[in-house]
């Protein structure tokens, strides 16, 4: 983005303010607890208009221990979501999102090849807003209906699921905040197209299944095995109905 569009940018977010926000008591809440469950984040992606929600991307660097950077949402959880009547009253009105990028990746996010990981969270991010749904576990989005369309010209990865997010201990996250319920973190993890069309034919369960252990920790790789390339999907097996997928 250029310095004139990132200034106007700025100038239409100053003038419009998003409407549903964290307040900032609840906002040093929620660094406290990524701090503590997450990591400590040195850099924060700072959104510049923001129309409904206000979305900043904390980033906490790679360790000894995890070497890969964590992307993760704040602001998502502000809004409440209008999840189905089965499960209105079971907390999953409420989310963030978790992504996590090798050490190597080019955190100016200004390419193509290195910015549609921020494309995308932002794109979730917004989703239940815009179709005043919810998303979700299992939940998957891609740029078009077939999934054919490559998020950069370095990969064949064209779209991502949603999956739990884990703590430093490997432990479901989710955070309760004052008057706004639980939030749900789910991470989000790319996936090729045939990858997608096995989910939805089979189920997250399934696809998950057929991943090797070295990819069981879903770090963005752009250039990993696609676990269905060869897989033939059986024609006369209707796509599996899961109530809380899509």
């Amino acid at each position: 983005m250029s310095f004139i569009n990132k200034a106007n940018y700025f100038m239409k977010g100053m003038k419009e303010k998003p409407i549903y926000v964290y307040t900032k008591e609840e906002e040093t809440k929620y660094e406290n607890y990524i701090k503590d469950s997450i990591g400590e984040f040195d850099k924060v992606y700072h959104e510049l208009y923001s129309p409904d929600i206000h979305v900043d991307i904390l980033i906490i660097p790679p360790t000894e221990t995890q070497n890969y950077y964590k992307l993760v949402t704040m602001g998502m959880g502000a809004y409440k979501m209008n999840v189905p009547d089965i499960i209105k009253d079971q907390g999953y009105d409420r989310a963030e999102l978790v992504m996590y990028l090798p050490p190597d990746w080019n955190l100016k996010f200004k390419t193509e090849e290195d910015g549609w990981v921020i494309r995308q969270l932002k794109l979730i991010a917004r989703t239940a807003i815009e179709e005043n749904s919810w998303v979700g576990f299992g939940h998957t989005f891609s740029g078009d209906a077939e999934a054919t369309i490559p998020f950069a010209n370095n990969t064949k990865l064209s779209s991502t699921i949603l999956l739990y997010a884990l703590d430093k201990e490997y432990e479901q996250l989710h955070f309760h905040l004052p008057n706004k319920d639980r939030i749900n973190f789910y991470q989000v993890f790319p996936l090729y197209k045939e990858e997608l069309e096995y989910k939805q034919k089979y189920g997250t369960e399934a696809l998950m299944r057929l991943f090797d252990d070295k990819d069981i920790i879903p770090i963005v790789n752009i250039n990993r095995k696609n676990y269905c390339e060869n897989i033939e999907l059986d024609k006369n097996n209707d796509e599996i109905e899961e109530d809380l997928e899509r």
